[in-house]
């Protein structure tokens, strides 16, 4: 279960650093405006929230990324509850997400999949 708890959160941790790039370096970039679902004046708009948004998304990106290495270190106990803060927190703001915008639906799934199924597989690799 750990080897899939690893995956599933290194994914996670992949596809956050993928949500810094678009919020933080690429949020006017058409393509980006496309993915989120926006006007070139709304992304005008909200350039520094997304700046600073992304930056959340890197650092829980990091918080996981961090667990991993730990967890391969040998040092399972500490790397595992980092993994469970920042997956857990990924799947938090996936949920938030589609509670207050139930039309993002996919987008809330696109993003708190991979972290809800290493934090499931997680909890599943801890010895009774």
């Amino acid at each position: 279960m750990t080897v899939l708890a690893v995956v599933f959160a290194a994914l996670a941790s992949a596809l956050h650093v993928w949500i810094f790039v678009m919020e933080s370096i690429r949020w006017e970039q058409p393509s980006t405006r496309r993915t989120f679902q926006m006007s070139a004046e709304e992304a005008a708009a909200t350039r520094e929230m997304a700046y600073n948004q992304g930056f959340y998304n890197l650092f829980l990106a990091i918080v996981t990324v961090i667990g991993l290495v730990l967890i391969g270190a040998d040092q399972t106990a500490a790397g595992r509850a980092l993994v469970f803060a920042g997956c857990g927190s990924m799947l938090a703001a996936a949920v938030v997400l589609v509670v207050r915008s139930p039309g993002r639906l996919r987008a809330g799934i696109a993003q708190g999949t991979a972290p809800l199924l290493a934090v499931v597989f997680l909890a599943l690799s801890i010895p009774s």
